[in-house]
């Protein structure tokens, strides 16, 4: 990899700013350890939601709110984003990071729970866009809901795909990493989907469903 090959991916990573309340909620989301997107991630997930024009969103794995902020900043003054977290503090980070940005009450449903408890309850085809971002372990789980949640052309976007640069890697083995290079492989296959993986933060993977 060229010096200048890695300084364009910087570039770009950097070339979207974020606003004074991303950044805020980024910092929380640190200070709490739970690892926010950066600008690349969130920018991407911005235009995606916009592209779409996504009034039902759902994300599972909140944070502070980094990525939420990010989507709602894509999606229509009258879409809503429901984000499903299964730690309180975080919770309340998030909420506080919604209303410090100005964002309507009824723009958002943060619903403190495991996902896998809350997904089942959710209507099939309801949704133009699930992002996932939570225990990677449970990834192939979550991504069963999200292709059941999702509207034909809705899209569903997973982070960390890329995994710390151990994905591509095929030494590494450890049991997450596996776990994601795996589903990868599998959600490129799956004709149901139209698959790419990004090169943005650490690896998004995106696909429409046909």
């Amino acid at each position: 990899m060229s010096a200048q090959r890695l300084a364009s991916w910087g570039y770009a990573e950097d070339f979207i700013p974020e606003d004074e309340s991303v950044e805020r909620a980024r910092r929380a989301g640190t200070e709490l350890g739970a690892v926010p997107i950066g600008t690349g991630t969130g920018a991407v997930l911005r235009l995606l939601a916009a592209t779409v024009q996504a009034r039902h969103v759902i994300e599972i794995g909140t944070g502070a709110g980094t990525s939420g902020l990010w989507l709602l900043d894509g999606m229509p003054a009258d879409g809503v984003l429901t984000t499903i977290e299964i730690e309180p503090e975080h919770v309340r980070s998030a909420k506080a990071s919604f209303a410090g940005a100005g964002v309507p009450t009824q723009r958002t449903r943060v619903i403190t729970g495991a996902a896998l408890d809350v997904l089942p309850r959710m209507t099939d085809g309801a949704y133009d866009m699930v992002v996932i971002d939570a225990d990677k372990a449970t990834y192939p789980e979550y991504v069963t809901h999200a292709v059941r949640l999702l509207r034909p052309g809705g899209v569903m976007a997973l982070d960390n795909m890329l995994w710390h640069d151990k994905v591509a890697d095929p030494a590494t083995r450890d049991a997450e990493t596996t776990t994601l290079r795996d589903l990868g492989k599998t959600l490129r296959d799956d004709e149901r989907l139209i698959p790419a993986l990004l090169p943005v933060g650490d690896g998004l993977f995106v696909a429409v469903k046909r």
